[in-house]
């Protein structure tokens, strides 16, 4: 499931904004393949830092998602064109998901609320038996 399409992108920005961003021949329409890479970017960048912590993707797309994944697009079509609200926009949105990657946000999900608890298993560990010992190396 997306977390935004291009009609996200449009209503938060404007249809001509995107268009001028994603045509090549003269910002009339939208490229709408270059607007899918550039969510599908976005949306792997979000996934990178909720996937310690929710189940992926997320369904339903939490409302803050979807802003988020908007500005981080919005960030990618600018490429080397991007103003300063575009990049603070797209820098607020990476320390959001360091906070929720962290613990210290957490995403209101429909259906469960908080993410699952870690599971509670042991660690082993295997390894050979020892070449020297404390007597063995009390002389050096």
């Amino acid at each position: 499931m997306a977390y935004a399409v291009q009609a996200d992108l449009e209503t938060r920005f404007g249809a001509q904004e995107i268009a001028q961003l994603t045509d090549r021949d003269g910002g009339v329409f939208a490229d709408a393949a270059v607007v899918d890479r550039a969510l599908s970017d976005a949306q792997a960048l979000i996934d990178s830092y909720l996937a310690a912590r929710y189940p992926l993707p997320l369904a339903p797309v939490p409302d803050v998602i979807n802003r988020m994944c908007c500005d981080i697009a919005r960030y990618y079509l600018h490429e080397d064109r991007v103003t300063e609200q575009v990049r603070q926009r797209y820098e607020d949105c990476v320390s959001l998901l360091q906070a929720i990657a962290r613990g210290v946000a957490e995403l209101s999900l429909a259906g469960g609320g908080a993410p699952p608890a870690p599971s509670g298993g042991s660690v082993v560990v295997s390894a050979p038996a020892r070449t020297f010992n404390v007597e063995q190396l009390s002389d050096y």
